[in-house]
Formats: C-alpha cells, structure tokens, sequence
C-alpha cells in the first residue's frame, strides 16, 4: 500500500532525538523519495498532508542501526574470497537482505587480515552498495594488517605487516585507487571510494605518519589491536586518529600509571594541552614487523588460542615507560589554571570514539557502565560478528573455516574442543536493549549508541542516524522494551515481524 503523494505520517510514537531523549511527535516521510520530510514546512508551505497516517501504537519509530565492525552474518565470511565474485556478491545481498529483521539498515563490512594480493579484489566488491530491500553497505572497514603481533586476535601473523613508507605502505597494501576521493557516491559527496575505516596499531613502524594522510582522505583512522603507550596513543589522536576498535579488547589493560588506549577517553586536559609535556615529542615507533618473514607464531592455520578478533590472547609486551624527566615536567603551569566552577579548560584535542561489543560476554556490564559514564558522547555499540550470526540460528556445533569448528550456547561462540571464545554472535538490538540493563541509561540513550554516534564518527550524521528532515528514512520500529517489529530502508518497508 503506498499513498498517492508519497507523504506517510507515523503518529502516536515516540521519536529517539539526538541528545538521547525519547519525544511524542509524529514523524512525516516521503516514501517516493525516501527520505523524512519537515512537517511543519510540508504543511504550511506546500499545503501537503500525508495521503497515508500508520498508527504505531505507542511504538518508538527510531533511525535504523548502523553496525560499523561486523565481520560476517547469515552463513557468509567478508573475509573469504573464493574465486567468484558473483558468488561472493550474492553473500553481500544476502546480508544486506537479512540484517533488517535485526534493526541494521546500514553496515560497514568488516574484513581482517589477508594476504596481500586479495585486498584488491575483496575492497572493490566491498565498495558501497544501496541494496534495495535491505541494508545499506556503507564501505569496507580494513581490520589490518598494520596490527600490533602480540595484539592479533584471529589474525593471521603470517600477514602481519608494518609501515615502512607511511602513508604509501597503505596505498601500496590496499590499492592507491581504493584510498582516493570521488564525488560519485550515492550518499554523500567527496567521500573515498569505498574505504570508511582503517584499524592500525600506531606504535607499529611508519604507521603513526600515515594517520594525518589518512584523516586528509576522509577515512576514519582507528586505534586496535594495539599495544599503545599513553603517548603514542594520544600523539594518533593529535594526529587525526578519531576511533578506539572494540574497547577493552586487543589492548593494555588500564594502569594508572599509564592507562595506554583505554585512558583516551578521560583524557586529561592537562596532558593533551599546549603545556603538555609530551606536546610536541614524537613517541619512538617500536620494532617493525618484517613484511616479508612469516611469524614464528604460526601460519594462516595457527590452532593457538588467538581465535577471537577481539580478545587478548598473547602477552602484552612492555610499554614504554614515562621517562623520569617526562613526569618531571608534569607540573600544571599557572597559565593552564583557572577559578570557573564546573568549567573545563578548552584545548584543541578532542576525545576518540570508541567501539563497545555488548554481549556480556567480550567486556563486562561494570567495565561496559564505566566507559559510557566517563565519555557518553563517543560511545558506538558495535556486534564484531562473526558469520554464524543469525538470530534463528540453534545452538550447537557449526561449520567455520580451516576446518575448525564452533560450538553455540546463546550468544557465546567458542570452538569446539576449547574454552577459546571466538568472537560475537550478538545482534545489534540485543547489544542495544544489554547497553540500557548494563549502564542503567534510557532506552532512547542506548539507541543513539547505535545510530547517531555511529553516524558522526563516519561524517554522515546528516543523512543517517537522524530523524532530520532531509536524511535518508530509513527506521526500525520497537517495542518499548527494545525489541525489533518492523524495519524501513529508505521509505520501503522491508521487514515485518508481525
């Protein structure tokens, strides 16, 4: 049923705003254009009314979910290529089909590791798709290779690389035509063609110099799978780095002496300040990894406990430590102090943000409630999902690659024969729904968590993400308890639970 002017109004709902606030409004649509419309304009200047009013019941119609870290869903790898790319097309469908009935309609796919000669191949077919009964894919993010060894998760060490040549390592790894900008995309103008977001460890040789290249080209530079001191840490975000890849995982644990990639996010005005003691003194890089001599760790079928893209498994080597010197300098000068009650000194350093996987399982609720009270702002709740997700998926043994095998209770994925989690297979409503029982914020807080934090880490805040008029309407509808009903992709609905 579609209406004659193309105006759809969603009345007695309740609208997510972008504080984080749930308002009684209506909402208007153009569904032949797809996008949501100004009411008050439509009606009092172009004396329109919608031909169609939806009475959602109560319901919250909410900007639809972006996911921009999930590896795979629906039985279908990002990261394996098998020689047919018509095959390896109709997997992306797939997932772009399927992920609505979970409230995604916008995904950034993720793929790890690989050898060289595939990114090629594997970030073309990846360039941003409009699918049109689904999920938007919005561009690649590349998870590696320029990874932190001892931080590598599921990656394979035989493809870990370092950065020799800065920014033109990346070009030469991933395709300099993979990292340009062009005017063409079906969103936004002066976009890269394709890439969105890059995961790198900036201590890594030559990498901390490509991140202001990187920044320059619109890509989301992103701090993982990292063994970062607070000083090189701090020193990617000076430089442009404005992403934390899955918190908590794959990095330092918070020290107090010096809380390394964690620490970011309370980043003291102090140290990021034009007195800082670090302002100014680049951090030493550590030691390359050899780009051609394979790890002594193992090969592309390591059975060693790093299974997981996001978990700890190996020991973190030692960090740099603060120099005595260094601390000495520490002190506040005058000129950095002020008597304003409440107010916080303005310096030019703005915090990251920062990706959470809330299963309960990769972080915990107390360190999920810490992180959010620190920086709410930069919050992103990601799923890190591994293929197997798929919500009407029983749980039990299932095929994965290399011939290993998972093992599936509810939402935790382990391999069969171990206690070795093996990344997510959590929906994106669950984390939303586990985020509001975990930190005790509303419902419309966690939603925005999942919508327009993710939108204005990626620049696109003004088409997706938003209930402004103007952006693309893409909505998923819930029940007040956070749960999916219906699902819409730019003014088509494309999923109805009902």
């Amino acid at each position: 049923m579609t209406s004659r002017n193309g105006l759809i109004c969603f009345t007695n709902c309740l609208l997510p705003m972008e504080d984080g606030s749930l308002v009684e409004k209506d909402l208007w649509i153009d569904e032949r254009r797809g996008v949501v419309v100004d009411s008050q304009k439509t009606f009092f200047l172009r004396k329109q009314r919608p031909d169609r009013v939806i009475n959602m019941e109560g319901n919250i119609v909410s900007p639809g979910f972006i996911d921009i870290q999930i590896n795979g869903a629906y039985g279908f790898d990002f990261s394996v290529y098998e020689g047919d790319p018509d095959a390896y097309r109709r997997g992306l469908s797939t997932v772009a089909e399927k992920m609505v009935e979970t409230g995604v309609t916008s995904l950034v796919p993720t793929i790890i590791t690989q050898e060289k000669s595939l990114y090629p191949t594997l970030l073309s077919l990846l360039r941003p798709y409009a699918h049109p009964n689904g999920a938007t894919l919005l561009g690649w993010h590349a998870e590696g290779p320029f990874l932190q060894e001892a931080k590598r998760g599921a990656h394979a060490p035989l493809y870990i690389r370092s950065a020799p040549n800065g920014f033109a390592s990346f070009e030469d790894m991933y395709g300099a035509q993979n990292l340009v900008v062009k005017e063409d995309w079906v969103m936004d103008e002066n976009v890269p063609v394709g890439v969105r977001i890059i995961t790198a460890a900036p201590e890594i040789c030559g990498v901390l110099d490509a991140v202001r290249d990187l920044r320059q080209r619109g890509i989301v530079f992103s701090i993982g799978h990292s063994v970062a001191s607070t000083n090189v840490a701090t020193e990617a975000v000076r430089r442009g780095a404005s992403l934390i890849t899955h918190l908590f995982n794959a990095m330092p644990q918070l020290h107090h002496r010096d809380p390394s990639i964690i620490g970011l996010l309370g980043a003291s005005p102090h140290i990021n300040g034009p007195f800082s003691p670090i302002a100014g003194t680049p951090p030493a890089p550590m030691s390359p990894v050899s780009p051609t001599t394979p790890s002594p760790h193992g090969s592309l079928r390591d059975t060693t406990k790093a299974q997981s893209e996001a978990f700890d498994d190996h020991e973190t080597p030692p960090q740099t430590p603060m120099s005595v010197a260094t601390r000495a300098a520490g002190k506040v000068p005058r000129l950095g102090l002020h008597l304003d009650k409440g107010k916080v000194a303005d310096l030019e350093f703005e915090r990251p943000f920062y990706e959470l996987i809330v299963d309960g399982i990769h972080s915990h609720p107390n360190s999920v409630k810490l992180a959010y009270n620190v920086y709410p702002e930069g919050c992103i709740l990601i799923t890190d999902a591994m293929k197997i997700l798929d919500p009407h998926l029983k749980d039990g043994v299932h095929e994965w690659r290399d011939g290993k095998r998972f093992v599936k209770e509810g939402v935790k994925l382990y391999l069969e024969g171990t206690d070795t989690l093996a990344g997510s297979v959590v929906t994106l409503d669950t984390c939303v729904r586990n985020f509001s029982l975990f930190t005790g914020c509303s419902l419309g807080e966690a939603i925005k968590c999942a919508t327009f934090n993710p939108a204005r880490c990626l620049g696109i805040e003004n088409r997706k993400g938003t209930l402004r008029p103007g952006a693309d309407a893409d909505l998923v509808v819930l029940d007040r308890s956070g749960n999916v009903l219906r699902t819409w992709v730019r003014g088509k609905e494309v999923w109805n639970g009902n």
